[in-house]
This record gives C-alpha cells, structure tokens and sequence, in this order.
C-alpha cells in the first residue's frame, strides 16, 4: 500500500472538498492509504457524509493547529501542531510516501524544506505548474513558491524542469524556454540576461526567450521563471480560462480544466510533496493524490535525483 498523507484544513474548501477527493481517490486505487491529516472531529464529520468511508483505506491523523492562508510562511515555527507540519513530518519519518496539501503554499514550501531537506546540487524548491496549450501541456517553474531569484537558480529549475518533462511527461529531449519580455537574448531584465547566458551553456535543449504571448503556443516544453513571474502567469491563465468559460463553455472548461491536472509537484525536496490550488475542487483533490500515488509507484524522486546529479556532473 502507497501510503498519501493529506493536509486536510488546507484550502479555500477544507475540509469537506479535501475529504471528498480523499474519499473518492481512495475509492479509485486498490493500493492506496491516504491518512487525513487535521482536526479530528471535522474530518469525521465531514467523512459521515460517506456511508461507506470505514470500509475503504483512510485513516485520521490528529494535527491541532492550522496555518490560515493570510498568514505568513514564517508563522509556521509558532505552530508545531499545524496540519501540514504533521502530515510533512510523516513523510520525513517514512510513515507515509508522500504528501498532499492545497493550503497556503509559502507554509507547505517551508514545511517541506524543513521536514525533508532538498536534493543534492538543488539550492532552492520549484512549484511546477502544468498548463495546458494548443498541442501538449508545458512545465512552468517556478509558480510560486520563490519570489526572488537568481541566474543560476533559474538554471536549476530548467534542469528540474527538463528531469521533470522526461520523467512526468514522456518526453526524451524537452524544450526548455526562459520567459522574458522579448525573444532576443538582450531584452528583459539582469536576472534573465545572466540567466540566457547561463541557459544557453548549459547541457539541457534551450530553445531561448520566450514572451507573454507564446507560453501557449507550444515552442517549448518548459518554461522558466522567477517564482513571482510564474504565478502571475499562472494566476492570469486562470482567470483567463474562467472568463472564456462563461463565453464558449463545456468544452473549453474540459481542455483547460486545472483539475485534471489536480496539483504541481514541488521540485527539489528530497521528498514528494504535491501542492494544490486553495481552490481545489474534490475532482482536483483526486486528481492530485492520484499524481502523488503514481509518482511514488514511480520512483520518480529516486529517478530525479539521478537526473540532477547527472546534469551536474555534466555541467562541471
């Protein structure tokens, strides 16, 4: 059994969303165990609502506290008992092989980071974000969990990146893209610049800048930025596709759903974690343990260290 532990007070829905996708992902995998992490008496009573919960494989685990999505990351040393604390720490201890949380995601990267260290030759995590595009999806890093960065953080996010797209995606030699304000490598700001220079010497397959208007076009596989960036674009995409769903429907809403995808993977902790959008919807919860469920069958933080290492050693 692939034990999940999930954050379940984390996000706008918590916890019955978050109970619900538990409920149903357990409901859909025949080697799952998924430990509901949080205040025990809400997640029961939310799990009541499903007749026939005691007889799948979930379990609850008591955390006390909570880390407001308001709050800042930094609150989490005051709150040992918050629920992503735990469900981090059952990951660090090998009690669980992964973990799932759509709650504040600044307290969930330094939950991660503390609990499970990073990987080696990794200096900073990554959120990578899966968007959808007119051919196949792209890799966005970092969404959101690095306001600030430097050249050769962005570096390592395009190895991740390119690891992630060969891993996740199938794909043997990814298109690795930097965002900026232009295609030539003199436009945008010192951190691109530094960053173009450092990308285009480096051993992954750079195809160079690419602008706003092209992330959905499909000219590359993954797409760099600094985390402040990416979650704007991020953020914009889906207020985008929300607006253009009211206006063409059904079927836009099923291409450009970001439930399908449920949550992006935090690239670079020596550990599997999954965060998903305060948002989530049960089908994205879902969708998201079932993304951790098949990374763990995977192996894939074993084949992504070996990834790193190997870029590494190329690069020096």
């Amino acid at each position: 059994m692939i034990r999940i532990a999930v954050d379940a007070m984390g996000g706008d829905h918590a916890p019955s969303a978050i109970v619900d996708g538990a409920v149903a992902a357990a409901a859909g995998q025949s080697d799952i165990q998924i430990s509901l992490v949080g205040a025990t008496t809400s997640i029961e009573a939310e799990l009541c609502r499903h007749p026939n919960w005691r007889e799948l494989p979930i379990d609850v685990i008591a955390a006390p506290d909570v880390v407001p999505m308001a709050a800042r990351p930094a609150d989490l040393r005051r709150k040992p008992g918050a629920s992503i604390r735990v469900a981090s720490n059952l990951v660090a201890c090998h009690d669980a092989a992964a973990l799932f949380s759509a709650g504040h995601t600044g307290a969930t990267v330094v939950a991660a980071h503390a609990a499970l260290g990073m990987i080696p030759g990794v200096e900073r995590p990554a959120v990578a974000a899966t968007i959808p595009t007119r051919n196949n999806p792209v890799i966005l890093l970092d969404a959101g969990a690095n306001i600030e960065c430097r050249p050769h953080h962005l570096l390592q996010f395009a190895v991740m990146g390119s690891a992630y797209a060969r891993l996740a995606l199938g794909l043997p030699h990814p298109r690795v893209g930097l965002l900026s304000v232009g295609e030539e490598e003199t436009k945008g700001n010192e951190l691109t610049r530094e960053a173009h220079r450092l990308l285009k010497a480096a051993s992954i397959n750079f195809a160079g800048n690419v602008d706003g208007r092209h992330i959905y076009s499909g000219v590359a596989d993954v797409i760099v930025c600094d985390g402040f960036t990416g979650n704007i674009v991020l953020k914009s995409s889906e207020g985008l596709v929300e607006a253009l769903e009211q206006r063409l429907g059904e079927r836009l809403s099923r291409v450009f759903d970001y439930s399908e995808y449920g949550g992006a993977p935090l690239l670079g902790i020596a550990g599997l974690a999954v965060i998903g959008h305060g948002r989530s919807s049960a089908k994205a919860v879902s969708s998201a343990i079932a993304m951790a469920h098949r990374f763990v069958a995977g192996d894939f933080i074993h084949r992504l260290e070996k990834e790193i290492a190997a870029a590494a050693v190329t690069q020096q």
